[in-house]
């Protein structure tokens, strides 16, 4: 990830059926409301936050801590929104 300002999170997934679609599409549309490049890590996998489908296969359950980075013009303004909505647990859930 390129960029002098990169903010980062540790963020543990807390849905009982992990990141699954509907959170994940939840996140993806949240990290499109901000001028920054987001990489979502799980051990040495690193994805690309924008991509529903590289989320996915990051195969994240419930307690799997993930690394969150944002870098860009929005990134301190981003990261906390993002971290919250990465950790966010559906009603249904």
């Amino acid at each position: 990830m390129t960029g002098q300002d990169v903010e980062r999170r540790i963020v543990t997934i807390k849905s009982p059926h992990g990141l699954h679609m509907r959170p994940a599409q939840g996140f993806v549309a949240a990290t499109n409301q901000y001028d920054c490049e987001v990489t979502v890590s799980k051990g040495n996998q690193r994805v690309n936050g924008k991509s529903l489908l590289m989320l996915l296969g990051l195969v994240a359950l419930q307690g799997t801590e993930l690394l969150l980075e944002v870098s860009g013009p929005d990134a301190a303004r981003a990261i906390d929104s993002l971290a919250e909505e990465l950790a966010r647990v559906y009603p249904d859930d």
